[in-house]
């Protein structure tokens, strides 16, 4: 096959290309110009998108002895991740950009231009593992599983791919640890084998999501109120703030019973924040909108394990698919649940599919 390796400048993206190599495909290397004002040094940014990161990238290709090229897709990354990241905290939800970053950039404008250059897949460093199963006309289909690796699992942000997507990406690393994969890229001689992973949010530098929120929407002082209205503090912008937040809260007046509290609720319309008690955030119900399937739909009420953070726990719970939405059902209760995240079901360790929580809530009757 001949196949386009995305290569961010990271020891993950050097060995994921090495392996595709290694498998006898005809490989290119791209790394994707996400940033227009890229920072020149990676000390000075916390995510991948250095001019220097280009520059490791680049090594690893000529080690390869393998084509390499920069891709610019910096406008397409500003109105498809930051502008939908900046519109989503200013709508009072908490948006997942790694999630929208695979969507749109990684297995929709990366594999799409790949493809109409004649190129059969991309491959990526991501942390998953593409597991072939006979389908129901005897030939074979590809299921996307979690990592061996559970620390580095990325499957969760994978949760995005459809099948026609899932059937043109390859992530050569699902079955192997990082430390092997470093072990492995020091004996290959890459130079960045004992390069630090990115991290944080990648367009935020300094990490500073609350600063970077104000410098973008403005400061919108408004009051942060408790579940029965009264004003117990201020904000500075209720963008500022998520649904289980409890640092940062800076409450002006003590709860009564001398319990922590949380916000419970973000009001854009008011400018609004509300905060409660822990148990004022359990829920065990959630609808999710924008749907995304790796395979079929799920037909009627299935089981599933339902996680709703990129490195939280998976709980076991019901589902049910309603056109582009799912309802998701939970066995128990779980806190801090926002509209914006994604909720991502499993079978096992196989990724059903993704959506994005609209709205959750408690529940107490049982599903019938």
């Amino acid at each position: 096959m001949r196949v386009v390796a995305a290569m961010s400048g990271g020891v993950d993206s050097a060995v994921a290309a090495a392996r595709m190599l290694d498998a006898g495909h005809e490989v290119v290397g791209v790394h994707l110009a996400l940033s227009q004002s890229a920072a020149t040094l990676r000390e000075s940014a916390r995510g991948c998108c250095t001019i220097e990161d280009a520059g490791d990238a680049r090594r690893v290709a000529d080690v390869l002895g393998i084509p390499f090229y920069v891709w610019d897709m910096a406008e397409r990354f500003r109105r498809d991740v930051v502008d939908d990241f900046r519109a989503e905290y200013a709508a009072g939800r908490t948006p997942n950009p790694c999630l929208r970053c695979n969507e749109r950039i990684k297995f929709a404008a990366l594999l799409d231009k790949a493809l109409a250059l004649g190129f059969d897949a991309v491959a990526t460093g991501h942390y998953a593992r593409v597991v072939e199963v006979p389908d129901a006309s005897g030939g074979l289909r590809r299921e996307l599983h979690r990592a061996v690796d559970a620390a580095k699992d990325q499957s969760y942000v994978l949760g995005v791919l459809d099948a026609d997507q899932l059937a043109r990406s390859f992530f050569p690393l699902g079955d192997t640890t990082k430390p092997a994969i470093r072990r492995e890229a020091a004996e290959r001689g890459f130079y960045v084998a004992n390069k630090p992973d990115s991290h944080d949010i990648c367009f935020i530098a300094d990490g500073d999501t609350r600063g970077w929120l104000t410098r973008e929407l403005g400061a919108a002082p408004g009051e942060i109120v408790d579940a029965d209205g009264a004003v117990v503090g201020e904000h500075e912008g209720a963008f500022a703030y998520t649904v289980g937040q409890r640092r940062g809260l800076a409450l002006g007046r003590p709860a009564a019973d001398g319990q922590p509290r949380y916000v419970v609720e973000v009001r854009p319309g008011t400018n609004q924040v509300v905060v409660g008690t822990a148990d004022l955030l359990g829920v065990n119900a959630m609808t999710g909108q924008h749907a995304r399937w790796c395979g079929p739909a799920p037909e009627g009420v299935v089981r599933v394990g339902a996680q709703v953070r990129a490195h939280g726990e998976e709980h076991p719970a019901t589902a049910w698919a309603e056109g582009d939405r799912v309802e998701v059902r939970l066995d128990d209760r779980i806190r801090g649940v926002a509209p914006g995240q994604s909720v991502v079901l499993y079978d096992g360790t196989r990724v059903v599919g993704s959506a994005t929580i609209a709205a959750s809530r408690l529940e107490r009757d049982p599903v019938a």
